[in-house]
């Protein structure tokens, strides 16, 4: 695999730093029903052997274990990595994780009956790496399974509205792209016999308000904290006012509490 160049060491850096700031865990809490509904759909058998890439605290990999499935976690953020191994072990899971780029993952060729990724992969800087490696470790007749933000649902008007404020680093591809079905078509075409693509909806749920929401956003979840942090004082007052007003547009709930519905794409592909 050819050398990274010194701008793409220090794109993946920056991206590192930014998922490791604040606390993704106290995001990923309030999608877990959501993941482990994807888990079940996928009816992983007892024994398979599962890699869930990017996999942040375990959303994905803790439900497969439940399921007897004997599972792999990579990650390139060191906190989360660590969260995944104290959620694993609470619940006497025996989930093996490693720190990890999930563009050059440390894996034989073929090692896995189902590979997984939600919310994760999307994010890798060079999408045709990501996808390549997806396949590469999945076993001929394997499933590779994504989640992706679809550019049209909530998270992606989320991530359009930070990036309004904050534009994304050069060099990186649009993530919520692997939410266009055209796209996924492309990036999946090679090695790849049959791909199914299906738009679901995932409730994302928190006990307080809108306005307290994007507080939480701001503290704990590192892309939002990061565009906010590098605003000025007027920035982030506009930031935060735009913020909310997205998350009330979008709230479902009537009693004081946040209930969004986000679009994402289920993508099922079996390796060929």
């Amino acid at each position: 695999m050819p050398e990274l160049t010194p701008e793409m060491e220090s794109l993946k850096s920056k991206l590192k730093a930014t998922w490791m700031a604040g606390d993704f865990g106290q995001i990923a809490k309030s999608i877990e029903d959501g993941a482990a509904e994807f888990i079940n759909r996928l009816q992983v058998p007892k024994g398979a052997k599962v890699l869930d890439v990017a996999c942040g605290t375990g959303n994905l990999a803790i439900p497969a274990a439940r399921m007897g499935a004997v599972v792999t976690g990579l990650d390139f953020a060191t906190n989360l990595v660590e969260q995944a191994r104290v959620r694993a072990k609470a619940e006497g899971l025996n989930i093996e994780y490693h720190e990890g780029d999930a563009e050059a993952m440390p894996y034989p060729d073929n090692s896995f009956d189902v590979v997984v990724t939600m919310f994760g992969a999307m994010f890798c800087p060079r999408p045709e790496r990501a996808a390549a490696e997806l396949i590469r470790v999945c076993k001929p007749g394997g499933r590779i399974a994504m989640a992706n933000w679809t550019p049209a649902g909530f998270a992606g008007q989320m991530f359009k509205l930070s990036g309004m404020y904050a534009p994304p680093p050069p060099g990186m591809a649009a993530p919520v792209l692997w939410g266009d079905e055209s796209i996924v078509k492309e990036r999946l075409r090679d090695g790849i016999r049959d791909l199914k693509l299906t738009r679901r909806m995932m409730i994302i749920k928190y006990p307080f308000e809108p306005a307290d929401v994007v507080e939480h956003f701001i503290r704990y979840f590192g892309p939002t904290k990061k565009a906010y942090e590098s605003l000025d004082a007027k920035g982030q007052q506009a930031y935060r006012e735009d913020m909310v007003k997205l998350w009330t547009q979008y709230n479902r709930a009537t009693d004081g509490t946040a209930r969004v519905e986000g679009e994402y794409l289920e993508v099922i592909a079996e390796r060929g």
